[in-house]
């Protein structure tokens, strides 16, 4: 008797690009829905215009002599996916270990793909310090990360910004002159900031995210703060509360009240300070009596996510694991059954040792790569429309081709610097962060 074998049929491997997805939208060969047609364009049509661009930040106001970005070349804006895909392979050839190219999650497959590092935004500024032989640190991210890497990196060393047009909502939330002017009525009800009571804590310490200026941060470290990321924000809470009487939280203030919630902190006890109102919008005891003063601040991309869409994921898939970003509302972290960083995120998929379903609750790009890297689950985000953080958006193959073939040619375009004024304080407020490291934790399943 003779057997047949018949091959398994090829599984087509997952496409990760969410451009692709958003151009088969646009031109009717997918059911899917965007958020907008206009992501289907290169971001040079928005670069030369106000505002954050198409996408998820789209309604967000944009600050007053935000950086914008300069007219790219028509040879960079007319070539092909593939044509930009070999230039970029060509520069990064020929310029060696002379320059290093850092890819946030967030960003677009096309770019991510040419990366030496990919990662959160600590992640890659830590990344930076690896690297001390490159003379540019291409940072394929937004204007606070690439802020960040100078700071951390070498006197020498270049940091670029593919397209200065990539800003962050969120960061804007927050600017120096509303946080001096919250500082100064915090002095009016609460007293002298620099005080110590009997137990050797001030009134009040200011934390800021990562996803926050280089003035913000050098703020931070001139009155005795702390940075934090979305991994490390309970480490750093606790150093706060052994310093300070409370803490002042911002810009995000979802991360501020997720975080200091499952510490055991009344909600009554977060006041929420919206600096276009006096005291913020509360009143002196309400600030007496606070615990953590969360900042009138959110990111855009995460915003999106709502119970509904979990409650849906459920529905219709029985024993899914629905893990979202700590910068989801409150509501929607109760409901998810994890909520971790975007390194957390990629982790728990990883150590999933059995095929299971994911329903995740962060930036698209990072889903829909996570998808395609582990096709033995089923991964989907939250979301159903395809909406990109449209800051990170703007960092389009076009422009990291035409920055390494500037550095080939000797020219270091939209060099990022961080002033030593702002830097210095700001580095202290860092390394205090550093020595924050959260206690090991493993995925729950």
């Amino acid at each position: 008797m003779s057997i047949t074998f018949v091959p398994t049929p090829a599984v087509q491997p997952l496409d990760a690009s969410v451009d692709h997805a958003i151009q088969s939208i646009v031109s009717g060969a997918s059911t899917d829905a965007t958020c907008t047609t206009d992501l289907a364009a290169g971001p040079w049509d928005f670069d030369s215009r106000p505002g954050y661009g198409p996408g998820s930040s789209m309604g967000d106001v944009i600050p007053t002599g935000a950086p914008r970005q300069g007219e790219l070349p028509a040879a960079y804006r007319e070539a092909s996916e593939a044509e930009l895909d070999e230039r970029i392979r060509t520069a990064k050839a020929v310029l060696g270990d002379r320059a290093v190219i850092l890819g946030h999650f967030y960003q677009r497959e096309e770019v991510v793909r040419h990366a030496d590092y990919v990662g959160d935004s600590f992640q890659l500024a830590t990344a930076a310090k690896e690297r001390p032989d490159a003379e540019a640190i291409v940072f394929c991210g937004v204007h606070f990360m690439a802020e960040t890497a100078d700071l951390l990196s070498g006197p020498d060393q270049a940091v670029i910004l593919p397209n200065l047009a990539a800003g962050c909502s969120m960061a804007d939330m927050a600017d120096i002159d509303q946080v001096e002017d919250c500082w100064e009525q915090l002095a009016e009800v609460l007293g002298d900031l620099d005080a110590q009571d009997e137990d050797g804590r001030v009134p009040v310490i200011p934390v800021t995210y990562m996803n926050s200026s280089a003035a913000i941060k050098g703020f931070v470290g001139r009155h005795g703060g702390i940075v934090c990321t979305s991994s490390n924000a309970q480490t750093v809470l606790e150093w706060a509360f052994e310093r300070g009487r409370r803490v002042l939280f911002f810009p995000d203030q979802h991360l501020g009240r997720n975080t200091a919630k499952a510490m055991g902190v009344p909600l009554e006890q977060m006041p929420m300070w919206n600096p276009r109102k006096a005291l913020g919008g509360s009143s002196a005891s309400e600030l007496v009596d606070s615990r953590v003063i969360l900042w009138h601040g959110f990111c855009s991309v995460h915003r999106r996510f709502t119970v509904d869409q979990i409650d849906q994921a459920r529905a219709e898939h029985p024993g899914v694991r629905v893990i979202v970003h700590p910068e989801c509302p409150m509501a929607v972290v109760d409901a998810a059954d994890e909520a971790g960083s975007t390194d957390y995120i990629r982790r728990a998929i990883a150590a999933a040792t059995t095929p299971t379903t994911f329903a995740i609750g962060t930036e698209i790009n990072l889903v829909r790569r996570l998808a395609a890297q582990f096709p033995q689950h089923e991964i989907f985000c939250l979301d159903p429309v395809v909406c990109p953080c449209s800051t990170m958006y703007r960092i389009h193959p076009g422009y990291l081709a035409w920055v390494l073939e500037e550095l080939v040619a000797g020219r270091t375009p939209n060099r990022i610097t961080v002033t030593a004024d702002v830097a210095d304080p700001a580095r202290i407020a860092l390394e205090r962060m550093l020595a924050a490291k959260p206690p090991v934790v493993t995925s729950a399943r």
